[in-house]
């Protein structure tokens, strides 16, 4: 565990101060009443996001760790997951939320070119230049200015396993890629295959590709095949396929077969591992994984749901592909001032450590203090992501013009899907994403 600075001390103790006086409070609907005085006292800042459920309940206390700070009340309004298609009728309707979470790069950059956004105040980005890797100053930039401050993150390089299967099967973590598939086909062999895969959500099996290709063609290449200044036919994406498709084919990895994991969603993957009636060793997807085998299985992190990081790949280096959402401030925004006011307590530790300490979450922040988090699981996922630095990627598919890399049923999602079903010609697939990268690129 780091070492928590002087900052982080101070902020840690303020954060559970202000969680405390928002756990005792009461809340209705979406909003979250004013203090008695504060700089922002009568004034509303509304805010907008794709967050559900628990996610969104636990975003409200940070909310509520702003309005007891500043006086300001707050009104959180679901935007669901087409934030762009939400944001654009709004600011046609004249009624524009102040902030936007923004769950995607490429949508980030949508809004910076449409002209929507209002540039960080110099505080925000002043302290998010000492708290965040500069990678992330880079992912919330657009045309050299700097708009989206980035509060939450995933870490999508871990695999998770029930610790039960393994200690059944005889096998341990593995520690490279080639290894993780020879202990899913000793999986397969006790008795339970070694991989659920939600092959009907086309997302995850970007996932599965990104991390492969980030490992076994390193980050220039994958930079590089982000922009599309590098094309889907390159040798090195035929190579990161082929050893995709090794899995994709081999039925003793993949519960079920091809057929069922295209019948398989995100939800169900994580059942097939952790439910009650478990048909899988493994699943592979972000640091998310773990919130739904312990709310919806009641599984206890670090003792019956555990991970590994994605292993390295070919000799390369173990792979950190990372997914976020930036807070931006909209232009049109009725109270855009107070909105960067947000921003700016969004910038500092106090405000991850109220949502550390609530759980679900991971913070990009490295003057976050890993004891706010809930659980050792958590923690070492959190400290995996800060430690990896600028050498984190953000995931690849989320930089692609969602033509590409975000439509159901389209684009490397649908591709994806069609070489899970028929691995038997990575280089066709290879011709195919590239066709369907010109056109959504236009490039």
């Amino acid at each position: 565990m780091r070492r928590p600075s002087k900052t982080t001390r101070r902020t840690t103790a303020t954060a559970t101060a202000a969680l405390a006086l928002v756990l005792g409070a009461t809340a209705c609907g979406g909003t979250t009443g004013p203090a008695s005085g504060g700089e922002l006292s009568g004034q509303t800042v509304t805010v907008a996001g794709v967050w559900t459920g628990s996610e969104q309940e636990n975003f409200k206390k940070v909310l509520d760790a702003f309005t007891e700070k500043t006086g300001a009340r707050t009104v959180f309004v679901p935007s669901g997951d087409n934030v762009s298609t939400f944001v654009g009728s709004k600011i046609e309707g004249g009624n524009a939320p102040d902030v936007v979470m923004v769950p995607q790069v490429g949508v980030l950059q949508q809004f910076a070119k449409e002209g929507w956004l209002q540039p960080l105040s110099d505080q925000a980005a002043t302290t998010a230049g000492s708290t965040l890797a500069p990678v992330w100053k880079n992912y919330g930039t657009v045309d050299g200015t700097y708009y989206g401050l980035y509060f939450k993150a995933a870490h999508k390089s871990t695999v998770w396993y029930a610790p039960e299967a393994f200690t059944q099967a005889g096998v341990s973590e593995p520690k490279s890629y080639a290894d993780m598939l020879k202990a899913g086909r000793t999986l397969a062999d006790s008795g339970r295959p070694a991989f659920a895969i939600a092959g009907e959500d086309g997302w995850t099996l970007t996932d599965w590709f990104e991390n492969i290709y980030l490992s076994q063609a390193g980050p220039e290449k994958y930079d590089q095949l982000a922009q599309h200044t590098l094309k889907w036919t390159d040798d090195s994406v035929v190579k990161a396929l082929t050893t995709l498709g090794e899995l994709f084919k081999d039925k003793q990895l993949v519960a079920g077969g091809a057929e069922a994991a295209l019948g398989t969603d995100f939800p169900s993957s994580v059942a097939q591992v952790f439910g009650p009636e478990p048909k899988a060793g493994m699943v592979y997807e972000g640091d998310f994984v773990g919130g739904v085998a312990t709310g919806q299985f009641g599984k206890k992190l670090g003792e019956d749901a555990k991970f590994f990081p994605f292993p390295a790949v070919d000799g390369g280096k173990a792979p950190v592909v990372s997914g976020g959402d930036a807070a931006v401030v909209l232009k049109d925004g009725k109270n855009s001032k107070a909105g960067m006011k947000l921003l700016e307590f969004l910038a500092d530790a106090e405000a991850a450590e109220v949502w550390a300490g609530a759980g679900g979450f991971l913070s990009p922040n490295n003057e976050v203090d890993l004891a706010s988090y809930s659980d050792d699981t958590t923690r070492s996922t959190a400290d995996s992501l800060i430690t990896a630095g600028n050498s984190i990627r953000f995931d690849m598919s989320d930089q692609a013009p969602a033509a590409f890399g975000g439509t159901k049923g389209a684009g490397e999602w649908k591709l994806l899907q069609d070489f899970l079903r028929d691995p038997s010609d990575p280089q066709g697939t290879a011709a195919k994403l590239e066709a369907e990268a010109v056109k959504a690129y236009g490039n």
